[in-house]
């Protein structure tokens, strides 16, 4: 037992997954068949519509969050572990020399 749990308390989880797992099942098929009547399209359901729309939404939400963390951690390691160049001073320096060679 690597995970330190009873092979009685797994048994046990997983049938109370399952048993979540097919509710769940159930109330999908019955909204969807309550939604979706006989001439009408299966982007009818209002179950469907309300589904896509909250994955959209969370599926941004949290790719923008982790970008965010991500790139600010990275960031902060470089910063404190590298010679990061300041890239303000080197564009300006460059856009300097560009107008110098011009006169």
């Amino acid at each position: 037992m690597a995970d330190g749990k009873d092979p009685l308390q797994k048994g046990k989880d997983l049938a109370f997954l399952k048993a979540q797992l097919e509710s769940l099942q159930r109330r999908v098929e019955d909204e969807v068949h309550a939604g979706v009547g006989q001439d009408g399209s299966l982007l009818a359901s209002p179950f469907l519509k309300g589904f896509l729309a909250g994955y959209l939404v969370a599926k941004l939400r949290f790719s923008a969050v982790l970008g965010f963390v991500v790139g600010t951690c990275t960031g902060i390691y470089a910063a404190q572990n590298y010679a990061v160049p300041n890239v303000e001073k080197t564009v300006q320096d460059y856009l300097g020399s560009l107008r110098k060679g011009r006169d």
